[in-house]
């Protein structure tokens, strides 16, 4: 579903990713994870069609990212860092307003994918609040909806519990699992806990570079009874 072969992109003097492989198939939860830095968000904007790599290819469901993405995006759910959105507009104004742009025109259908979306992050009891006015959460929770609005077959969500308390986290967690079954999923984190709870791979990235691409199950049998979050230390510390 998503295929990434040899990203390359530089910043001035700094390869900020280079030469990042790996593909996710349906079902995939993929934990993407790396320190501060070390080009994860980078990845994903190029995977989106939000950045122009300088080497390499992107496809999602067979499509090139650079050739259509346009065509990419509308089948990408994508939460970006931070969950940017207009603060002056209602969550049902927001959402309304994106599914205009996804193309649902007809006021109906419109209507039900905003319906359908807003149950799903339970925002309905904030519909009708300004989003600039809402709690970090709730916010994040905004985000969430609009990258689910157009039911995509790819999510690639960046940070999508950040901010949350811990049954918020729980409940969006519960969320990515019950639609993974037959969609492609990234998910980048600094959550270790959350890696191990819904990711069944990893993908651990480091100076722009791939250090780890493995099952949860691979990674702790790295250090029998380390914890997670030791291994990755000892990992990203080692590359740098």
């Amino acid at each position: 579903m998503i295929e990434v072969k040899g990203l390359v992109k530089t910043y001035g003097n700094k390869r900020a990713v280079d030469g990042v492989s790996f593909t996710v198939r349906p079902g995939d939860i993929l934990g993407f994870l790396g320190p501060n830095g070390a080009g994860k968000s980078t990845t994903m904007k190029m995977i989106t069609g939000y950045l122009r790599p300088d080497a390499g290819t992107a496809t999602v469901a067979g499509i090139d990212v650079a050739k259509d993405p346009v065509a990419v995006k509308s089948r990408i759910g994508y939460l970006p860092e931070s969950a940017p959105a207009y603060g002056e507009m209602t969550v049902v104004e927001f959402l309304n307003f994106i599914g205009e742009v996804r193309g649902f025109r007809a006021a109906a259908t419109r209507r039900e994918k905003v319906e359908r979306a807003l149950a799903l992050t339970h925002l309905e009891s904030v519909r009708r609040q300004a989003i600039e006015t809402l709690s970090k959460g709730y916010k994040q929770r905004v985000g969430f909806a609009q990258a689910l609005l157009h039911e995509p077959p790819c999510l690639v969500l960046d940070e999508p519990t950040d901010g949350l308390d811990p049954n918020q986290k729980n409940e969006v967690r519960s969320l990515i699992k019950s639609m993974a079954a037959d969609r492609a999923v990234i998910l980048s984190t600094h959550i270790l806990e959350e890696v191990d709870a819904i990711c069944n791979r990893i993908i651990v990235i480091s100076s722009g570079k791939v250090v780890v691409d493995e099952t949860p199950d691979a990674f702790r049998a790295r250090k029998p009874g380390a914890r997670l979050d030791a291994i990755f230390r000892d990992l990203t510390s080692a590359d740098a």
